[in-house]
């Protein structure tokens, strides 16, 4: 049987019909359309499914969807900037070849964020904690923390 749920997906109010055995990460990618978010392992050991929900990283793999009733959900699809731009973080993990494949991407850049947004200056360390529950095997994790690190200057220097 189906209960129907309310959220904000990405800054907007969205209403779904959803199985008690759905995982947040089949509401989004099979109900809601948001295929940027990426299953993994199916485990939540790899981060490759991470999305914020009221302003936590979450790996949406092993978080029951019926949990995001009356909650906030942010999708890599919600973080573009005006104009649908790229976000200064999207923008910061091109240039630092932060990107490799991709499949890892979308979760990485939001645990970022997640992180990012509760520390505008995060140390090295900080962000390492941050982003060790995202597993890459391309890149070797240098250019994203650089990614994340350039993130923090730009941001600091704009406000």
């Amino acid at each position: 049987m189906n209960r129907e749920i309310s959220f904000v997906l990405n800054g907007c109010e969205v209403r779904a019909a959803v199985p008690a055995h759905f995982r947040l990460i089949d509401l989004l990618r099979d109900v809601l359309g948001m295929t940027g978010t990426k299953e993994g392992c199916g485990e939540g050991e790899c981060g490759a499914c991470t999305v914020i929900v009221d302003g936590l990283a979450v790996n949406s793999c092993i978080y029951p969807a019926l949990e995001v009733e009356k909650k906030e959900v942010l999708t890599i699809e919600g973080i573009c900037g005006p104009d649908n731009k790229p976000s200064v973080l999207q923008t910061a993990f091109v240039e630092n070849g932060a990107i490799q494949c991709g499949f890892c991407t979308p979760g990485m850049i939001l645990s970022a964020k997640a992180l990012l947004d509760t520390n505008p200056d995060p140390t090295e360390d900080e962000i390492r904690d941050a982003l060790q529950g995202n597993l890459c095997r391309c890149t070797g994790y240098i250019q994203i923390i650089e990614a994340v690190r350039k993130t923090a200057s730009r941001m600091r220097e704009s406000s």
